[in-house]
């Protein structure tokens, strides 16, 4: 008989915090200036018109006006053309 009840590994204890990423201000909704409109991991949308990159990859508009979304051909190192999202800010 064992002296002692054998411990088990526990693999599920670290509990990170939900990051709430995703689109914030959607198209045709007013956006102020600095208010943010995407936070993303990588540069899934591309910043446009009146709308700036910050240090995590999040977009924010630096002009008072509407949001937009529209999409772009970009062509990338290897020759072959995507579509990107753009968000772009029009000035009202």
């Amino acid at each position: 008989m064992a002296h002692r009840k054998a411990q088990g590994s526990v693999k599920n204890l670290s509990d990170a915090r939900p990051k709430y990423l995703g689109v914030k201000l959607y198209s045709g909704q007013p956006a102020k200036s600095g208010s943010i409109l995407v936070r993303q991991r990588g540069t899934k949308i591309l910043a446009g018109q009146n709308v700036r990159v910050g240090n995590d990859h999040t977009l924010y508009a630096i002009r008072s006006g509407i949001v937009k979304f529209t999409k772009k051909n970009k062509t990338g190192f290897d020759g072959q053309t995507k579509k990107r999202k753009v968000v772009n800010v029009s000035a009202s």
